[in-house]
């Protein structure tokens, strides 16, 4: 008989889903590194991300729309045109480096 162990799996406490979103961050720095990116861009989307985070009080995988809309149009109105298109940038590219590198592991902890 084959079962799903999703099923069986307990949901993820604090320390794991921390762990698990400090992995996540660690294989975005090492996927970026392999495509052969400089330190400063790696460093600055790390920046970014981090910020992002701070705001939003969550794993970013948890944002929302509704959320990016207040964060963009809201918390950074008043900020330089390209620090918003940076930090958006980098957020774009960390939602797609999720589900395609991490799959299976990221779907589980939502």
């Amino acid at each position: 008989m084959v079962r799903d162990l999703r099923d069986a799996r307990a949901v993820a406490g604090p320390d794991e889903l921390e762990a698990f979103e400090t992995d996540m961050l660690a294989g975005f720095v090492l996927a970026r590194a392999a495509a052969g990116l400089s330190d400063g861009t790696i460093s600055s989307d790390v920046i970014h991300l981090e910020q992002v985070r701070a705001w939003l009080g969550r794993p970013l995988w948890d944002m929302e729309p509704p959320d990016a809309d207040e964060y963009f149009g809201k918390v950074l109105r008043s900020t330089a045109k390209g620090t918003r298109l940076s930090r958006a940038q980098a957020l774009k590219t960390y939602f797609l480096f999720l589900p395609v590198n991490c799959g299976t592991r990221w779907r589980s902890t939502r």
